[in-house]
């Protein structure tokens, strides 16, 4: 099959339009600083999924009329003034009403309640591996020296830990440790669920969680968490 370059890469660009796709392209990135500038918000980490839904309909109006000649530029700031005043409407009237608030951001969800994982928080809750890359970047290395872990709407994690006495055993989230896992114990431990963080103390061959049902262990840690 071959593949025409000049096709690809131009196409039928008109080299005059040029110099417009520059400036065009620098206003409507500066309409949309100014917007990001007049909503408060600091970085995308501080975003709610609202937020982020508004940031997609913004580079849409943003981007026909960059490359497009046939679309002006007026219509879209219009498009921008728009979305700004539905957004400042929204705004305000989740500072005045939690049950709408809580709506259009959503709420907090518990992942980890004493050092283990919460059944039902369910497809709201980071992938594992994600899970644990977070955990391992606060110095965290088993669930067990986690009270709670809450899963924040804008996607950030918060984490309460237990006092050093208090530590509890826990599932390991490092990498070597974590993959040690299996259905089948060689002997008889203190052993943590892969799956929900459950501790048994447990003799060797299978064993079946009775929190979660399921039957894949690894040994559990103890170790004081180190800050």
């Amino acid at each position: 099959m071959n593949i025409d370059l000049n096709e690809v890469f131009l196409a039928d660009l008109d080299w005059s339009f040029a110099l417009q796709i520059v400036l065009r392209t620098l206003i409507m990135f500066s309409v949309i600083l100014v917007f990001l500038r007049l909503s408060g918000k600091k970085g995308v980490s501080q975003l709610s999924i609202f937020e982020v839904a508004i940031i997609i309909g913004l580079g849409s109006a943003a981007g026909d009329p960059m490359i497009n000649p046939d679309n002006a530029i007026v219509p879209a700031l219009i498009v921008f003034a728009t979305i700004m005043v539905f957004y400042r409407l929204i705004t305000w009237g989740a500072s005045r009403s939690e049950r709408f608030e809580s709506l259009v951001e959503g709420d907090p969800v518990y992942v980890i309640e004493e050092g283990m994982f919460v059944l039902d928080a369910g497809e709201h809750t980071f992938a594992k591996d994600e899970f644990f890359a977070e955990m391992r970047q606060q110095n965290i290395e088993h669930v067990g020296q986690v009270q709670t872990a809450i899963l924040e709407t804008n996607g950030n994690l918060s984490f309460f830990y237990y006092a050093d006495e208090d530590v509890k055993p826990g599932l390991p989230v490092l990498p070597k440790l974590y993959h040690k896992k299996s259905g089948s114990l060689p002997q008889a431990g203190q052993y943590a669920c892969t799956t929900c963080g459950q501790i048994e103390q447990i003799r060797a061959n299978q064993h079946t969680c009775p929190r979660c049902q399921q039957t894949e262990w690894v040994e559990a840690l103890k170790t004081q968490r180190r800050t």
